[in-house]
């Protein structure tokens, strides 16, 4: 809304072109969304469920009471944020919508009295997933010049046709990890909170100056994003309402992000890496989540349906068993767990960048 403005008053006032600078927009976007949760979000916690605790949850009493749910506050906020500091295309309208219904799932299952169980959970991620895949196909193709998908990848320096199916396949497989994973590192207080921003920080700044730049883009030998400024407007101010959730949420913490939250996140960064063009760089940016939560899932799975036990001696999600085995502190676990984050980020994103 406010870069149309900025076209309109720029002929009545001069300075008022500033609000055409995705590097302003991205300023104001970060540092509204800080402050609007920061200072509102308290004011919400009455209407907000109460964590009952979780089952097989270790230190499930310290969170047992704390208003939950909060995703539902915060993400609401970066939609609004988006809407008043960032111009949008279809593809980036659908990607917001679809973040919010993730929230609104995770939301309802948070203030219901009764658990909406595994199954159902997956059967919505799975919808919500496979629409904002035919999304993005749908926009890719009708961006590309011959109308194909592209994928590109570390190593090559050329960019690989991908069948349609094939792309929305990749895709729900992206999307659906990315958000269990991350609902699963929603442990310990400030951990997938924390770890996301980092996600969303690396992510903004691939969208704004290596993808959205064309002569970075054609410098790295990688394919230029046409609205990369755009969507790294629309991370960072995500980046920026959850600072302001951080604020409460460091140990201890006074309000949790619930399934409204961590599935709306999880989404979120699914679908960036999607947006990129490099599904390898979801390694990138989740590494540690994947690792924390994704390695319970398999567990679980071939536990489930093919009666097949593995890393027996160890608890998922990891977070759980650095804490109980290893005696780490919640704030030892956010700290190294950041760490190593930091160190695989900073790794990967040279390989995928500079080894071409």
């Amino acid at each position: 809304m406010l870069y149309y403005l900025g076209g309109i008053l720029t002929e009545y006032f001069g300075p008022a072109r500033l609000l055409q600078s995705y590097t302003v927009l991205i300023v104001l976007a970060l540092y509204a969304g800080f402050f609007v949760v920061r200072y509102g979000m308290p004011h919400f916690y009455r209407f907000m469920p109460h964590d009952r605790g979780r089952e097989f949850t270790v230190n499930a009493e310290a969170a047992k009471g704390k208003p939950t749910g909060s995703g539902v506050y915060f993400i609401t906020v970066f939609v609004l944020m988006c809407l008043i500091f960032v111009p949008l295309n279809v593809a980036q309208i659908g990607t917001l919508v679809l973040t919010w219904l993730m929230m609104l799932t995770g939301f309802l299952d948070d203030r219901s009295v009764m658990s909406w169980g595994e199954y159902r959970k997956a059967l919505l991620d799975f919808v919500i997933c496979l629409l904002a895949s035919l999304l993005l196909a749908y926009s890719a193709m009708r961006n590309a010049p011959d109308g194909k998908i592209y994928f590109w990848f570390p190593f090559l320096t050329g960019q690989i046709a991908v069948h349609p199916i094939l792309f929305v396949v990749i895709s729900v497989v992206i999307l659906w990890a990315s958000v269990n994973t991350t609902n699963c590192t929603d442990g310990v207080d400030g951990l997938s909170g924390t770890l996301v921003l980092v996600a969303l920080l690396t992510m903004g700044v691939i969208f704004y100056f290596i993808l959205g730049h064309i002569d970075i883009a054609t410098y790295l030998l990688v394919p230029h994003l046409s609205d990369g400024a755009s969507w790294g407007a629309m991370t960072f101010a995500l980046a920026g309402v959850l600072m302001g959730y951080l604020w409460h949420n460091a140990f201890p913490s006074k309000v949790l992000m619930g399934d409204a939250g961590s599935r709306a996140l999880g989404f979120y960064i699914g679908m960036c890496v999607l947006v990129s063009g490099n599904p390898f760089m979801i390694l990138a940016t989740s590494l540690i989540i994947f690792i924390n939560g994704g390695l319970g899932l398999v567990k679980v799975a071939l536990i489930r349906f093919c009666h097949i036990s593995i890393l027996t001696n160890i608890r998922f999600p990891l977070h759980d068993h650095m804490k109980i085995n290893h005696g780490w502190s919640p704030t030892q676990v956010l700290i190294k767990f950041l760490i190593i984050q930091l160190l695989a980020t900073v790794a990967l994103v040279g390989i995928i960048f500079k080894v071409r």
